[in-house]
């Protein structure tokens, strides 16, 4: 489990599936009585001191739609739907992508059935001015559009053609390598399968791809304590 602090209050942790319910018992009984409802794509818990926690759904929408209204926290309400729901196994599509490097590997459950990894070598900026500095930018692009073509080319043979078989797709890496990849048209269906969280890694390796499902398949939870 992990946690940090949450834009306007609170604090975000991050709970394994597998985890989940035991966090909330103990939700409860740090807090008292726990009131239950769903709200959009959110489990909301509402204790009797005035804490709240609200589960985000993944892999939305929550496969069995349990009753929107509040009630007492038990057995067959919206918490035992999230359960069930965030610990069903999943074929996810992962693409990773940075100027540094790309990843992309197919999991069902936290198993990689298919990957593949590559890096390209992209130059950083320069300081110097004048005409060498042109000539460096513009060999800079050059390596920055080798480097995308070639995350995009790995992204078509290893998910396109299972994208049929995939229950969503997951993206990570630098969010502005990621939208130029997004330009190639033959990756269309597998961005239509996309869902959150967008996840922020280092330059993807293989071992950073194998990481991934610890924080695809975790809940997410925003924690405000009364």
């Amino acid at each position: 489990m992990t946690a940090r602090p949450a834009a306007g209050g609170g604090r975000w942790v991050e709970v394994a599936p597998e985890r989940l319910a035991a966090w909330v018992a103990g939700f409860g009984r740090r807090h008292g009585a726990v009131e239950e409802a769903v709200i959009g794509e959110v489990v909301r818990l509402s204790a009797a001191d005035g804490a709240v926690a609200e589960c985000h759904v993944p892999f939305p929408p929550l496969t069995e739609a349990p009753l929107t209204e509040a009630r007492p926290y038990g057995e067959g309400g919206p918490v035992a739907a999230l359960v069930a729901h965030a610990c069903r196994e999943r074929r996810v599509g992962v693409l990773l992508v940075r100027l540094g490097g790309h990843a992309a590997g197919i999991f069902e459950g936290e198993r990689l059935v298919a990957s593949k990894v590559g890096s390209r070598q992209v130059h950083g900026r320069s300081a110097a001015g004048g005409w060498s500095q042109q000539r460096f930018a513009r060999r800079r692009e050059k390596q920055s559009s080798e480097a995308l073509q070639a995350a995009a080319d790995v992204a078509f043979r290893v998910l396109a053609p299972r994208a049929a078989d995939l229950d969503a797709v997951v993206l990570g890496g630098d969010r502005r390598a990621i939208e130029e990849v997004r330009g190639d048209t033959r990756l269309t269906g597998l961005f239509a399968l996309e869902t959150g969280p967008f996840l922020t890694v280092p330059d993807p390796r293989l071992a950073v791809l194998q990481d991934t499902p610890r924080m695809f398949r975790g809940v997410r939870i925003r924690v405000v304590d009364p």
